[in-house]
This record gives C-alpha cells, sequence and structure tokens, in this order.
C-alpha cells in the first residue's frame, strides 16, 4: 500500500467546518487559535457560524480551508503518532490546496500559510473588475475537446483552460464575453453541459495576472523549507521539493493550469494505491475515484473519518 495526501480547494467550504475537531481535540483547536491570531482575525467564527457569504468570501474560503486541513493533521501527528514522512509517498493540493499540502510537509509555518493565502485570495479578488470575468465547467469531454472550445471562443479575448479535473470534466476561465460563447461552441465538441461556476473571479488564466506578481512579492519575503515528503506541483504534474522552485511555481499557478488529472495519474503510475482527502469536503476523493477506479479514495475531515482512516493507515 503507497499513500497519498491531497488537499482541497475552493468550493469544498462551508459553514460548521472544523467545529467539531476543535471541539474533540486541543490541538486542533490550538490550530484555528494560531490562524486567527496570525490574521488578526476571527476566522474560526465566521467558519463555524457564517454567514455563509462571508466565508465564501475568496479571502476568508482560502485560509479557512487550510486551517481545517491542518487541524486534522495537527490530530493525526500529536494525537496518534502519524508520521507524514514514514507514511506518505506524495502530498499534493488543488489550487489553494497546494498551500495546505506544503504546510503539510512543512515547507511553510501554520502561520505563513494563512497570511499567504488571505492576501492570495484578496489579490485574486482585486485583479479584475466584477462582472468582466468567469468560469463555466465542461462536462463530458477532456482536455483535448476543451482546449478546441476554449481557443475557439477565445476570439480575441482570454479563454483558458484553469482546471483540469478528470477525465470528463474540464474547467475553463477567462472574459466574461468568451465564457458565454462556450455552451453554443462547445456543441459541437462533444460538450454535454457547459455549467456557469458561482465565483467571484476568473481563476487560473492570464487576467489573473496582478495577482501572480503579488504572490511572487509576497513568496520572496517567506521562509519555505524543503517538504518532508515531495509535493506534486499543479502546474507540472510532477514533484517537487527545492524551495526555490515551489516559490516559482505557485506565482506560475495563479495564472495556469491545475492539472488535476495528471496530478493523481501521476500518482498511481508511482504506485500510489490509496488517496486521502485532508480536510472539508469530498470533492478531491470522488475525482480520484473517476480518474482511476482502482483507487482507495476516503475524505478525511470529522473525528469519525479520522478514526476510520486510521484503521487503514496502521495496517
Amino acid at each position: 500500500m503507497a499513500i497519498a495526501f491531497v488537499f482541497p480547494g475552493q468550493g469544498s467550504q462551508d459553514v460548521g467546518m472544523g467545529r467539531e475537531l476543535a471541539q474533540t481535540y486541543a490541538v486542533a483547536r490550538e490550530v484555528f487559535d494560531e490562524v486567527d491570531a496570525a490574521l488578526s482575525q476571527h476566522l474560526s467564527q465566521i467558519m463555524w457560524e457564517g454567514p455563509k457569504e462571508t466565508l465564501t468570501l475568496t479571502e476568508n474560503a482560502q485560509p479557512a480551508l487550510m486551517t481545517v486541513s491542518m487541524a486534522v493533521m495537527r490530530v493525526l501527528e500529536k494525537e496518534h503518532g502519524f508520521k507524514l514522512k514514514d507514511k506518505v509517498k506524495f502530498v499534493a493540493g488543488h489550487s489553494l490546496g497546494e498551500y495546505s499540502a506544503l504546510a503539510a510537509a512543512g515547507a511553510f509555518s501554520l502561520a505563513d500559510a494563512a497570511r499567504l493565502l488571505k492576501l492570495r485570495g484578496q489579490a485574486m479578488q482585486a485583479a479584475v473588475p466584477v462582472g468582466k470575468g468567469a468560469m463555466t465547467a465542461l462536462l463530458g469531454v477532456g482536455i483535448d475537446a476543451a482546449r478546441k472550445v476554449a481557443e475557439a471562443a477565445a476570439q480575441g479575448d482570454v479563454c483558458q483552460i484553469a482546471n483540469d479535473n478528470e477525465p470528463t470534466q474540464v474547467v475553463l476561465s477567462g472574459d466574461k464575453v468568451a465564457i458565454n460563447r462556450v455552451p453554443e461552441i462547445g456543441k459541437a465538441h462533444g460538450v454535454r453541459r457547459a455549467v456557469p461556476l458561482p465565483v467571484s473571479a476568473p481563476f487560473h488564466c492570464a487576467l489573473m495576472q496582478p495577482a501572480a506578481e503579488a504572490m511572487r512579492e509576497a513568496l520572496a519575503k517567506v521562509d519555505v523549507k524543503a517538504p518532508v515528503v515531495p509535493v506534486i506541483a499543479n502546474v507540472l504534474a510532477t514533484p517537487i521539493s527545492d524551495p526555490e522552485e515551489i516559490k516559482r511555481r505557485l506565482v506560475e499557478q495563479v495564472t495556469g493550469t491545475v492539472r488535476w488529472r495528471e496530478c493523481v495519474t501521476y500518482m498511481t503510475a508511482s504506485g500510489v494505491t490509496d488517496v486521502y482527502e485532508i480536510g472539508a469536503g469530498k470533492v478531491l476523493a470522488g475525482l480520484a475515484k473517476r480518474i482511476d477506479a482502482s483507487l482507495h479514495a476516503a475524505s478525511v475531515g470529522t473525528p469519525a473519518d479520522i478514526d476510520a482512516a486510521l484503521a487503514r493507515l496502521n495496517t
């Protein structure tokens, strides 16, 4: 059995997330307190009490999701003696989840990860005027058809592949006028449905360049250590460990494609049999099974999930 830990991205947030962890484990509560202090904000209160619109704001959702992931990690490590470097072959995260993966592997401190993600959320939101950008999910086609749709829909505007999630789900991002052309153009390329995403900005496309520059500046000031296990980078779909390359790839990730299908395929080709989604939601566990049905995939976000996972992790 070879194990990978993966960390969720935006969209997996929900009011109440992490509260049971904090109530059950003092070490988890300390994670929430540490992030609140790092951000000078009662983020945990927003996570547990809402309102949902405030939690969903990009600048809150990004550090919040990382916090739940790290609370789970802290419980595994401090309460159950789990050692990432001894048990896990790779870590990876979807978009913001890459920061969670890096924090879990010791490349970032918890406080630095929280501050970087707060800034990342603010910078991504500020990069494009509200209403100018959009994202849409193409269902029923893979990356080759999605590339053709994006090229045909661009017509001088920005229309790019933001997320290659699984063999039949690819997300496009860009100028709203270009994204509005996608449903009609998609019909000629086998797209079953083009589903507009309820996002506040067009992530992972060239319109995010101002946010990429903000992250380049912020990352230059942060101490990044070599992770204790290799991190599979979103923009490469291969592992990286060098601190300077980690910074560089995180900057590229802001405007680049999240190559998630290829990340999971790399894991399986490298012998990974078990994928555990650490944190809120169940999105990545579902994607893993659709990418490779032979994978054992489970979500670990509650005390009950931790107990169930440990039964298998400790075998």
